[in-house]
Formats: C-alpha cells, structure tokens, sequence
C-alpha cells in the first residue's frame, strides 16, 4: 500500500483520511465489555436529569462541565442512555481535531506532513484513553484544534471578519467545557510572535482572544467557589514532571527535524520534497508543470508561479507571516503542559487530561518527522518514499497494540459502575438496606436505578435532585445508625481494597462501626474495582 499521489493534491481527502481512521479507532471496543467508570457515571446520572435539576445542581457543584452536562441531556433525551450515546460525543470530536491537525499540517508542510500528523494523533496512547471516554476533554480537544486551524488562516492571509469571530466563539466554547482551555491563547500569542505576524493580525487576535476569556471568565470565578471538588488531585511532585518532560523532549526533535527541513516544503508551495520531485517528473515528461500539483493548498493557488525561462514552473515566494510547523506546534505543545504545572504550584490541578488538547501540538511535530522520512528516502526512489507513511503508520499500530487493547478493557479504568449495579442486582433480596461507602458510591444506584428494585437506601435524607448535588445529602450519623439496626440484611457498595482511600467522616465511621459490631458477613465480592458485600443481623445475645 501506498499513497496515491492524488490524495496528495486534495486538500479535502488530506483532512477526510485521518478523520475516518480516528472512528474506526473509536468505535474498535466502544463499549469496553458494557463497563462504565466513575467519572463518566457522574455525566450519565446528570445528564438523566431534566434541564431544571442540571442548572441547579451546578449552582452547588460541578459548574465547570455545565456546558457539557446540558449537551449530553440533549442527547440522551433524544436517544436514550447507553454507552454509544455517552461516549461517541468524543470519537466524533478526536475524528474532527484529526482532520484539523492534518489540515494544519499540510497548509503548512505538505500532504505528508498533514496526513502524518492527523494519523499519528488517534494512536497516541493518551488521545486512545479519552478518544473513548464520556467526559469533555476530547470536545475541548476539537475546539482547540479548531481554533488553530483557524489562526494559521489567518497567518497565511486568509483572515476575515468572520475568521475571527469564528476564532473567538471556538475558545469561547473550549473555555465553557472547560476554561483551562484557554491556555491555549498564550500558545497561539507565541505563535504569533514566533511567526512575526503583521501588527494587524496580532491586533484582531487580542480584540477575538479578549472576547473569549471575558466570556469565560465568570464561569471561572463561579468555579473558583467549587475548587473542593479538585481535593483530591495531589500536590505536584519531580515524578509527575517525568510525563510532560518526555512529551517535550519528543516534540523538540520533531520541531528540530521539521526546521531543517524547512518542515518539509519548498517555500511557499506547501509541498514536501516527495510531492516536490513528482511534479518535477511530471513537468520534464511534458514540457509544463501541472497547475494543481505545483499551487499547493488551496489558499495559495491564485500565488502559483509563472513558468521561467526553461518552461518550468519557479515556485512562489513565501507568505507573509506564515508559521512554520514547529512555530504552531511547539506552543501547542509546551505551553499549557508548562503552564498548568505553574498553576499547580499554586494549588494542586495537574492532571493531564485537563490539557489533552496538548496532544494536537505533538501530532503536528510527530508530523513534522515523518515529513523529514518521506524527504529523506523521496532523495533515493520516489516511489520508496510513497511507502513510508503507511509503514510507519502499521509499524506504529503494532508496536501500540498491547496498550491499545488495554485501553478498551474495563480494567483500564479503576472502576466498572455497571458491573457492581448487576452484581447486586443478582444479589439482592426485596426489602434489604443498602448503603455506599463513601456516599460517591451511589453513582451505582443512580445510573442503574433498576438494578436496585426492592431495596432502600437507608442513608439517604435527599436525594441528588432534590439537594442539588452529585450524591445526595445523607441522615446524620444517629439516623443512620438506627436505620442500619432497624434492618435484618443489607447490601454494602464500596470500593474494592487498592481503590477504597482511608474512611473519612463521622458518617461513614458508623456505618463501618455498626457493620462491623452488629452485623456478620455472610458474601463479601470484588469486581472491577467495586466491593458488593452482603450483611446479615446478628442474633442478640441470649437468642432472644
């Protein structure tokens, strides 16, 4: 298999490719053996709410993903909750950012360079996690690539009114999934400064990049209020620098590589030195160069050269202000891995799924490397160097295999919500007390309520939607203990030992005391990270 030189001449198929290749990616084990985890629980249980339930529980908790919640309400409303609906939001998304870094890429570098980058991003161990997860993270990832595609127009002297405002409203719906998205502003400010953009484009970047972050801001102030719900992150250590300092070192050589090459183009053409040398050939067989192969991308067409005095085609000079592969991609890269480590220095937030849309900066210069392969051997056999991208890419494919499929197993995740909710169902007796250990644990209840027909959960004074909250608002520590004695048999939910954290609360400490004194353990089961446990009343002492 090769790759067509057509394909190369089609800006349109460049961006087309990678997108296909990302769903099948995504929807090769969707479903992870019907398994759900923690974190997306909590979007199905909101997202079953009516409207008027979601907006009031995000005044209490959660307000950062309020935009996401309402999307997913919307669709599971109109097509019902399973684990296609929750998670093909984000296949969809990685698909569209897909598209976008190849068209990136070959605007800037060439088609090689385009389709390389939007190939590579799908298999990115980190992208392949939360290609297939039910939270924001691969939506802000798309906006985010949106977005830059949308600047390197503008770079590239296509910049309009609507280009910007089009920019703008891209940020601004990244910052409303989440506003750490808009770490992504000083990235594309060094781009711009890196580029040497005109003093009018930098002037319209401020005006839309201001725009944005004023209409995210007081989402992120509203949010501040909120920040116990990121307790649980822990404080930045050398270890967790090991990560992001890989992924640095990965993208340097990438930026390294692709600048020597000239990222891979002649100037101004857009192409690599692969398309380069079949124009050539094209042009010697014929006497003139095909128009469409020389103009590159689109956008330059109406700038193609003039044919010189030999009867070839002398390619156009440069555009203004237009990056380089390693001036939008290094930024992309660096700066919101380094500036969430600098905010975490403040208070503890570094997780790396806040900053996936990262990634599309180490797409773009993974790009940049195999443009610098295809250029190398283009130099040796032109029909070798057609070869090249597909090897690199089945190579890559293999080598990932194990971590692709441990990725789509439910053990990937540190918990299966809909694995504990059938086991209790096989488990339960009508008329049994259930409690969860932490309260976070009733995830399981609300997302299968009917795995739960016939029992009571007899710590519960409110109910999520009643409180406003994720969990509920339970009875106070007596309440709960005389409900608990009140009962002949309860079932536990609670996390499996090596996830369970330390008992915290005077709550959960009397369910374990009353438990442990007043109850014996009659069936005690761990699957996937959960623990469904089985009590009985002991008899009272004199068999009375």
């Amino acid at each position: 298999m090769t790759c067509d030189p057509r394909v190369l001449r089609r800006p349109l198929l460049v961006g087309l490719i990678p997108a296909v290749w990302t769903v099948v990616l995504g929807l090769w084990g969707l479903s992870r053996q019907n398994s759900v985890w923690r974190d997306e629980a909590a979007t199905w249980q909101v997202a079953r709410r009516s409207t008027g339930d979601i907006v009031r529980m995000l005044e209490h908790v959660d307000v950062v993903h309020s935009l996401y919640y309402l999307c997913m309400h919307g669709l599971f409303a109109g097509f019902g909750p399973s684990t296609t609906v929750l998670r093909l939001p984000s296949v969809l998304a990685v698909a569209a950012a897909a598209a976008c870094v190849a068209l990136i890429g070959h605007r800037l570098a060439g088609a090689y360079v385009g389709l390389g980058a939007g190939l590579a991003l799908g298999l990115l161990p980190a992208v392949q996690f939360y290609l297939q997860e039910g939270r924001p993270y691969a939506l802000v990832a798309a906006g985010s690539a949106a977005s830059t595609l949308l600047l390197v127009n503008a770079l590239r002297g296509r910049a309009r009114k609507r280009t910007w405002a089009a920019y703008a409203c891209a940020v601004l719906v990244c910052g409303w999934l989440n506003w750490l998205a808009l770490l992504i502003l000083p990235a594309h400010l060094i781009t711009l400064l890196w580029s040497r953009a005109p003093r009018g484009v930098r002037v319209r970047w401020a005006v839309a990049a201001g725009a944005a972050t004023a209409g995210v801001l007081p989402l992120a102030l509203f949010s501040l209020d909120q920040s116990g719900q990121v307790s649980w992150v822990p404080p930045l250590t050398w270890h967790m620098m090991i990560g992001p300092a890989i992924l640095l070192a990965i993208g340097g050589l990438g930026g390294l590589l692709g600048r020597r090459t000239g990222t891979g183009t002649a100037p101004g053409t857009g192409m690599g030195a692969a398309e380069r040398t079949g124009a050539a050939d094209r042009t010697d067989r014929t006497g003139r160069a095909d128009r469409t192969d020389l103009a590159g991308p689109p956008d330059l067409a109406n700038r193609a050269g003039r044919p010189g005095p030999t009867g070839t085609v002398e390619p156009p000079g440069p555009v203004t202000g237009s990056p380089s592969v390693a001036a939008v991609g290094l930024p992309l890269l660096a700066v919101p891995q380094l500036g969430l480590i600098a905010l975490s220095l403040v208070k503890p937030l570094f997780v790396d799924r806040y900053i996936l849309f990262s990634l599309l900066g180490l797409a773009l210069l993974i790009g940049a490397l195999i443009g610098r392969a295809v250029d190398e051997v283009a130099r040796r056999s032109r029909p070798a160097a057609r070869c090249v991208l597909p090897v690199l890419v089945a190579v890559a494919l293999v080598a990932l295999l194990p971590q692709s499929l441990a990725k789509r197993s439910p053990a990937s995740r540190v918990d299966d919500v809909l694995a504990a909710a059938e086991r209790t169902r096989q488990l339960k007796h009508d008329g049994d007390g259930v409690l969860f250990i932490p309260a976070a644990r009733r995830d399981t209840w609300l997302v299968t309520p009917d795995a739960f027909t016939g029992t009571r959960d007899i710590a519960l004074a409110e109910t999520p939607e009643e409180s406003g909250t994720l969990k509920g608002v339970e009875a106070s520590p007596a309440r709960v203990r005389a409900a608990m004695l009140a009962q002949r048999r309860i079932l536990l939910v609670t996390d499996a030992t090596g996830v369970a954290r330390p008992t915290r609360g005077r709550r959960d400490r009397t369910k374990a005391e009353v438990l442990a004194t007043h109850f014996t353990l009659v069936s005690d089961e761990r699957i996937r990270g959960r623990r469904v446990a089985v009590y009985e009343r002991l008899a009272p002492a004199g068999g009375g």
